[in-house]
């Protein structure tokens, strides 16, 4: 009844009067009036007019399964939400859902993260109550080897929903980190359990800092937030939802050809690096090209600067700009 409620008030411009719920719900006056405290007391703002109803003034900043239901309309990812205070990771927790049966679509988020993930081992910050970390379960019919594809595609997903939700300009920076102003707003890290012909199971796991007002000073120069970015705070699950829709529409795309050749042109529309210097770390050794975009299968093209081409993979180098992060 609470999912119905806070779809019913968002849904309504103006008041929704207290009959009007009890003969939709098929519930009384009191069990509406406890459900309205309930919801005050998580952090809505309700206004209640006597003879008028019920109205709803500011929706709270929680990531509740009510809340989270109330913006389902027949997708199929973000159907299923497993929603966590306290965890390690999203991305352990959805890989062990993804073992015991989850099914495509299941969505896991929390509050807080104690271990977050970042790529190349390293941890992703996740204070209470200040960023969206979450992560999503996939079962793609695809061999293996095209599963990093799906790394840019939920990039491409996450810029699209940051722009909804906040109206700034969002970009990639290749292969999957999304930046606002030139910093790092969102980590995309993915995983996968597979056989060599067979995939089991992909998790995404997405950390966009949303509401933070400041960072640690080793990330300071090249992190920032949505808040910082546009003076104002974004209720963190109408932004996850929007990521879901998102990907959900690239993720057929993608499926579709197994590849980026739906993709690759509103992915290079964003691409930050795009014509630009970049150095490529390489274990095997540095060196300095121009970025010429990606392929069908996501690597990044670079010409060197003695003219010869490389075809970057992520999961083996790092790129970065020749005078900074981007």
């Amino acid at each position: 009844m609470k999912t119905e409620i806070i779809r019913m008030l968002k849904e309504t411009d103006g008041y929704l009067s207290g009959q009007e719920l009890c003969s939709r719900l098929h519930v009384s006056r009191t069990a509406v009036w406890k459900v309205m405290e309930q919801l005050r007391g998580e952090g809505y703002e309700i206004e209640a007019v006597r003879h008028k109803g019920y109205r709803l003034v500011q929706a709270a900043d929680v990531l509740t399964a009510a809340e989270f239901a109330s913006f389902m309309s027949g997708r199929q990812l973000g159907n299923q939400v497993d929603c966590n205070e306290e965890i390690d990771s999203t991305n352990n927790r959805a890989k062990y859902l993804a073992e015991h049966g989850a099914p495509e679509g299941t969505l896991v988020t929390a509050e807080v993260q104690t271990a977050g993930k970042g790529r190349r081992g390293r941890t992703w910050v996740s204070p209470p109550g200040t960023g969206a970390w979450f992560s999503l379960i996939l079962r793609p019919e695809i061999l293996p080897a095209y599963a990093s594809m799906l790394t840019l595609t939920a990039a491409l997903a996450v810029a699209e929903a940051i722009e909804d939700a906040s109206g700034l300009s969002a970009g990639i920076k290749w292969p999957n980190d999304v930046v606002v102003s030139g910093k790092k707003v969102c980590g995309i890290l993915t995983e996968m359990s597979a056989e060599p012909d067979q995939i089991h199971y992909v998790v995404i796991g997405i950390g966009i800092n949303v509401n933070m007002t400041e960072f640690p000073e080793e990330i300071e120069k090249t992190a920032t937030s949505l808040y910082i970015e546009s003076g104002r705070r974004i209720r963190r699950s109408e932004l996850i939802m929007s990521v879901m829709k998102h990907m959900e529409r690239w993720y057929r795309v993608f499926l579709n050809t197994s590849d980026l050749t739906g993709l690759k042109e509103d992915y290079m529309a964003r691409l930050v690096n795009l014509n630009r210097q970049v150095t490529v770390l390489d274990p095997r050794g540095e060196y300095r090209g121009m970025c010429l975009g990606i392929d069908d299968n996501g690597l990044l093209l670079v010409k060197r600067e003695d003219e010869t081409m490389e075809k970057v993979m992520s999961g083996e180098v790092s790129v970065r700009g020749v005078y900074g992060y981007t």
